[in-house]
């Protein structure tokens, strides 16, 4: 008699952001065998208290003009889901909340800066799992007026950038920061370009140039960032472990 296959393990996404969605990361983790579990604070959906609920945790928002005060609970969930190793991917405002919650630091950035870039691979990226067979400068999508300025004491830095230097980073022993964008599709850029043109006026940008450069290099995001959303889901279902020494953590 065939066995009977593993229930997909529950994740839990929190949406810093109505206007936006996980696009191709959301494929990619379903794809690895995730169930995602969707809420959206800031159109007044409460946030779960335990994140031991669930088996891992994504958290992500765009930056924009309008973007809602972060939500009621979220840096006590996110301290949680480090004290608990919890495995997290924090992404773009969520990469920021992640820092925030366990003493780090957000400020405006020293140039804005929006569409396709490359980010340089730390050292220490070597020995993590996640970002261990990321290339030396990975293709990225940026899209940011303030960045995290400061990490928190014990992160371990994993990639940064000329002008951004604190591009992403893990703190604890499963919970890790992107300050870029590996989510978002041409059309979603397009969406964002429209919805914040300001931003593309402070970096320079025209929205075609902006959806053309990421339409280009969409090839070579899916070849870096999908192996690293199926490690992450490796991590989510325990058949991949991190565990470097534990930091100190904040209360909850």
């Amino acid at each position: 008699m065939a066995e009977n296959p593993q229930p997909p393990a529950e994740v839990l996404v929190v949406e810093l952001d109505v206007a936006t969605d996980l696009r191709r990361l959301g494929d990619w983790l379903t794809g690895a065998g995730l169930r995602l579990q969707r809420v959206k604070p800031a159109a007044g959906e409460p946030l779960p208290a335990d994140p031991t609920e669930y088996a891992g945790m994504v958290v992500f928002g765009r930056q924009h003009p309008d973007a809602p005060p972060w939500p009621a609970g979220a840096e006590s969930l996110l301290r949680k889901a480090v004290r608990y190793r919890v495995p997290t991917l924090a992404i773009g405002r969520g990469a920021q909340l992640l820092a925030l919650a366990h003493g780090g630091a957000v400020a405006p950035a020293s140039s804005a800066q929006a569409g396709a870039a490359l980010a340089a691979r730390r050292d220490a990226a070597d020995s993590d799992v996640l970002f261990e067979r990321v290339p030396f400068t990975p293709d990225v999508v940026q899209w940011l007026r303030d960045e995290i300025s400061e990490l928190p004491a014990g992160a371990v830095l994993l990639a940064a950038s000329v002008h951004h230097p604190h591009q992403a980073f893990r703190i604890g022993s499963a919970a890790w920061g992107l300050q870029f964008h590996i989510e978002p599709d041409p059309g979603q850029l397009a969406e964002w370009a429209v919805a914040d043109p300001e931003l593309l006026l402070a970096a320079g940008v025209d929205p075609d140039v902006l959806v053309a450069g990421v339409a280009a290099v969409g090839d070579d995001l899916a070849e870096v960032w999908q192996p690293v959303a199926a490690r992450f889901a490796a991590v989510v279902r325990g058949e991949l472990v991190t565990a470097p020494p534990d930091l100190p953590l904040l209360g909850q």
